[in-house]
């Protein structure tokens, strides 16, 4: 990956931009794809596919799925401050993440 990514998988994240703005969810997976940092989060930005029929159990048809979103249209909820972005402390030999408004570890 080019960019720094400080969002990880099972992270609270806030929806910034879009038309799922202001929901709420956890990142199932981050990957990258054509030079860009993408994001899927748990219920958010739900786009209907047609599914393949694959056996005679299988009922294939139109499911809804969670699309991929942009890095930047995401953000880290702090538990204090809401969504925030994120900085880095060195603690002792650790570096952990912070919240940039109050400093708390995320």
């Amino acid at each position: 990956m080019n960019q720094k990514v400080k969002i990880r998988r099972d992270d609270n994240v806030e929806i910034i931009a879009g038309k799922d703005k202001g929901k709420r969810g956890t990142i199932v997976r981050v990957f990258e794809k054509n030079n860009k940092v993408r994001v899927i989060v748990s219920g958010a930005n739900l786009v209907k596919k047609a599914i393949k029929r694959r056996s005679q159990q299988d009922a294939g048809g139109i499911a809804e799925v969670e699309a991929p979103l942009d890095i930047s249209n995401v953000a880290l909820v702090c538990k204090k401050c809401g969504p925030t972005r994120i900085g880095y402390k060195l603690d002792g030999d650790k570096k952990v993440r912070v919240c940039r408004k109050c400093g708390e570890k995320l």
